[in-house]
């Protein structure tokens, strides 16, 4: 009985591995599509952060940002990790799942993601000095990476409509992108939810 148990033990944990790999396989087999979200996303940052924002969109913008705050005032750290968590993961999802439309949908999150990261430093650095940009920079360390992830995923997966076997290609990819999804996106999400959410019930 506990040979039988110790096997099945034995054969989830190969099963991750396997799997483990695989994803990270498929990570390098994107990594162009990765690097132009990566490109795009801080073209828009610096765009955010340096050229004039239209008022009606740094009162959107503005908006936004309070309406954030007033949801998470109040809550304890381990509701606002739970928070965190819950808005990446879904930001994540549909950069990666809603590609499947010609990749338009990481094209665009990728731009208003830098844009808007860009705008809060530069108001941010306005009101305490640009070295309060080092105190943004821990947010980021987990939670960037897992974003540029989805996007590369989500814009892989658009480009399912230039190759020969459409159907195949598409099916491929889905898979792929789920398997990354849940064995490399998924654990940084986690990280990234429990530091930022640390930090911010600290600060």
């Amino acid at each position: 009985m506990a040979k039988k148990k110790s096997n099945n033990v034995k054969k989830k944990e190969n099963l991750l591995k396997k799997n483990y790999k695989l994803s990270w396989d498929y990570v390098k087999e994107t990594k162009n599509f990765i690097y132009a979200s990566i490109g795009l996303f801080f073209l828009f940052v610096l765009a955010g952060a340096f050229l004039p924002t239209p008022p009606e969109i740094e009162k959107a913008l503005i908006e936004l940002i309070n309406k954030l705050i007033l949801t998470t005032e109040g809550m304890s750290q381990g509701e606002l990790v739970n928070f965190i968590f819950l808005n990446n993961i879904q930001s994540s999802f549909f950069g990666v799942f809603y590609g499947i439309v010609l990749g338009i949908f990481p094209v665009v999150s990728t731009m208003v993601n830098g844009y808007l990261l860009g705008f809060v430093a530069s108001k941010s650095a306005e009101v305490g000095g640009v070295f309060v940009l080092w105190r943004l920079f821990p947010h980021g360390i987990f939670e960037l990476p897992a974003l540029f992830l989805s996007l590369g995923m989500g814009l892989k997966l658009g480009s399912f409509v230039f190759q020969k076997n459409k159907i195949e290609s598409l099916k491929d990819y889905l898979l792929n992108s789920l398997r990354v999804f849940v064995f490399v996106i998924i654990p940084l999400l986690i990280i990234a939810a429990i530091i930022e959410g640390s930090l911010i019930f600290v600060g």
